[in-house]
């Protein structure tokens, strides 16, 4: 997302608990980035890894855009990439700012949006 001449990539979905605040959690998951090697130019280039946090609970921070963390993540109702796997680790989800569920939200995406599940 956005489409593009980009590899496909593997995309997952996991639902853990911790102890870390979310700013540390990020903070971790950008670690882990650079670990692998990612270094961050540009908006939407082609990455080795990249880890984002979707969601803590029902939290929400940083609506103005410019916090270091904004929860749930500005655009993941946008992504069946996102949608579609989150469905399967927890499907009785529900969007903190605009209540609706998993799926509804999966039914209001755009059906050109290609996303598959890896064959077993």
């Amino acid at each position: 997302m956005p489409i593009s001449d980009q590899p496909w990539y593997v995309n997952a979905v996991l639902a853990a608990k911790s102890e870390l605040s979310p700013v540390e959690l990020l903070g971790n998951l950008h670690d882990l980035e650079n670990a692998f090697g990612r270094v961050r130019r540009e908006r939407w280039e082609a990455r080795i890894l990249d880890l984002d946090l979707l969601a803590v609970d029902d939290e929400v921070t940083g609506a103005d855009q410019l916090s270091e963390l904004v929860l749930p993540h500005p655009r993941m109702s946008e992504r069946a990439f996102v949608l579609q796997p989150l469905a399967e680790v927890a499907p009785d989800w529900r969007h903190p700012v605009s209540g609706e569920g998993i799926a509804a939200l999966i039914a209001r995406l755009d059906p050109a949006q290609v996303c598959r599940p890896l064959p077993d």
